[in-house]
């Protein structure tokens, strides 16, 4: 008998998923990320962005995390999914309810209803007590359950995810600012020694040891630097502005933001068993684990749908016509319904709702592997990244002392009047941009920590969080 209901129940078809986790050692990490292990490097610490020795940053990042509108929003979603997990659950359980009722009718003279109701007005009571519960002979609504908490877990992650990008937005945007500010510095102290060889030009036109075209073309270099410090004092203003918003405050808090001093002294290394470790520690990876995990669980859930199941259906109360008599015990009701449900033919409704699953497995599974070879990608770019502004560093220290030594010898020649003063302010200006191009790779280099942190996935492993 149960061989011939089991071969009652629809046809599922050849319905598989198409679509395999890829394990993360099968990616090669390559030479770049080799290198950059150190034995001693630990993973990135829960406050990481301490390193950077900033009491403004530790405020700033303090106030992000407690009033960022779009953290906040992920944290709403997390509640959300646990709420949705928990009516799943709830839709398992023994239900209970109870319902009463009083009808005025008349009831008709030649129908069901006998005499001396027929034809006649009459009240109609009822009062029971009405409970069901859905056996799960599949374990169907074991596998949404599943599904549900794979969700939750995922909303979850996502909101560990929302938090680690608030993070490193805050820590990259007050590095910016510090790096503007600096840029500004430099700016001005151009102009200030463009106005100290102009006056020097000045008075040597006025003795006739120069010309007025030498003059000229001191004074023209004068309006773009001017314009080129206005350009930075925006750039300070709008970043202000950028940390305001992210602390999820207005424009006026951003007035109070100083200028930031960052002072990173450690260097940026990373930690081994990479990439199979990104595994646990990128909250991002670990989301589009968790919904593999329920898509697949709905996958069984849509299976089990195909067999049949059974529901128990009971009730108990009180019913009679009229008031008189409605407590006595012959008002007593009592009903026991077995509900059996075997899908035989259903117009491949449950076929295409198990492909539609699966389909959504597969999506789901393709959708963690770009997240895994993405991460890796991230860790890879910000090591190369690294690699490359340490010998930027290296570069630019040796190019700004030539600058300096060829500065100090036209500087000379000029004041001897040996050169003129395009020559002297050629030189003037070759140091500055060498000094800028330092101070360029100085925030590129704390940028790479900030982004390195984050690529790791930053704070504590998502296997502790989740």
């Amino acid at each position: 008998m149960f061989a011939l209901v089991l071969a009652g129940c629809a046809d599922m078809g050849n319905v598989k998923p198409q679509s395999h986790l890829l394990p993360a050692n099968d990616l090669a990490a390559g030479a770049a990320i080799g290198a950059a292990v150190a034995p001693d490097a630990k993973w990135p610490a829960e406050q990481w962005w301490h390193a950077f020795g900033d009491p403004q940053l530790d405020r700033l990042m303090d106030a992000a995390l407690a009033g960022n509108p779009g953290l906040k929003a992920a944290q709403a979603r997390v509640r959300q999914a646990a709420a949705l997990a928990d009516l799943v659950d709830a839709a398992g359980k023994p239900q209970l309810a109870a319902n009463a009722g009083t009808t005025r009718e008349r009831f008709a003279a030649h129908a069901s209803v006998p005499a001396p109701l027929a034809g006649n007005w009459a009240w109609y009571n009822s009062a029971t007590l009405n409970g069901s519960y859905d056996l799960d002979l599949w374990g169907r609504h074991h596998d949404m359950l599943a599904a549900a908490l794979g969700d939750a877990r995922a909303a979850a992650a996502e909101a560990q995810m929302a938090r680690l990008s608030l993070q490193a937005a805050v820590v990259r945007t007050y590095i910016q600012l510090w790096y503007r500010h600096a840029l500004q510095d430099s700016i001005a102290d151009s102009l200030a020694q463009r106005h100290r060889i102009l006056e020097i030009v000045r008075r040597r036109q006025a003795a006739g040891l120069a010309s007025m075209i030498d003059v000229a073309t001191i004074e023209n270099t004068l309006p773009a630097g001017r314009r080129e410090h206005e350009q930075v004092g925006e750039s300070i203003a709008v970043l202000r502005n950028q940390l305001a918003a992210l602390v999820g405050k207005g424009p006026g808090d951003a007035e109070t933001i100083a200028r930031p001093a960052p002072a990173l002294r450690q260097a940026a290394t990373l930690p081994g068993a990479l990439p199979a470790e990104l595994l646990g520690r990128r909250p991002d990876i670990a989301a589009m684990r968790w919904r593999v995990e329920a898509a697949g669980k709905r996958i069984e859930g849509a299976r089990a749908a195909f067999y049949p199941n059974l529901n128990l259906v009971a009730f108990a109360g009180l019913q009679s016509f009229g008031f008189t008599r409605f407590f006595d015990a012959s008002a007593r009701t009592l009903g026991f319904t077995p509900a059996f449900n075997l899908p035989i033919f259903e117009g491949g409704r449950l076929r295409s709702q198990l492909a539609a699953e699966t389909a959504a497995y597969d999506a789901a599974v393709e959708q963690y592997n770009g997240t895994l070879v993405g991460a890796l990608a991230e860790v890879a770019n910000v090591v190369a990244k690294i690699q490359s502004s340490d010998e930027q560093q290296h570069l630019a220290e040796h190019a700004l002392a030539t600058a300096s030594r060829a500065h100090a010898l036209a500087d000379k020649a000029y004041r001897s009047g040996i050169t003129d003063a395009t020559d002297a302010l050629r030189a003037q200006l070759l140091l500055l941009g060498e000094r800028d191009q330092l101070l360029r790779v100085e925030s590129e280099r704390l940028d790479n920590y900030a982004s390195l942190m984050a690529a790791l996935g930053g704070g504590a492993g998502m296997e502790e969080g989740i």
